[in-house]
């Protein structure tokens, strides 16, 4: 069985936390929090997912918040992090296909249940293509600043 990260703030709870009961019996999720809907600043919880992601090659997360930007911002912050907000299951298929997405990042105010669980098994269940995606990707880190 497939081992999720997953956390969320405020905003992202309640989603997160039906995900969790309603796949458990497709996905190991470890969840890395909040713990209910009181209010909580969301980098903190996008830091302890994206921190556990970006040590492990095989690890894989979903973060949720509110609209999924300010998760979204955050873990791309960090190297080997490639977080794809989602919206629809064709995003989530091609996040993985081309992009070797690692983090599903979810908008709650933006999506419904039904549709967040299709992203999800999408997002879980899709491979990298790998071939010619693989070196666009090997450019992500060439930053010149």
């Amino acid at each position: 069985m497939q081992k999720i990260l997953i956390a969320s703030d405020h905003a992202g709870f309640l989603l997160k936390e039906s995900l969790i009961k309603k796949l458990k019996d497709n996905f190991d999720f470890e969840d890395l929090g909040t713990k209910s809907t009181e209010s909580v600043d969301y980098p903190d919880y996008a830091h302890k997912l994206s921190e556990k992601v970006s040590s492990s090659i095989s690890a894989r997360g979903v973060l949720i918040c509110g609209s999924g930007i300010g998760m979204s911002m955050v873990a791309n912050r960090y190297k080997n992090i490639r977080a794809a907000l989602c919206t629809n299951e064709e995003m989530a298929k091609l996040s993985k296909q081309h992009n070797n997405a690692n983090v599903l990042v979810l908008g709650s105010r933006l999506i419904s249940e039904e549709e967040a669980i299709k992203c999800l098994l999408m997002f879980f269940n899709t491979n990298f293509e790998g071939d010619r995606h693989q070196a666009r990707l090997d450019k992500f880190n060439d930053v010149k600043i």
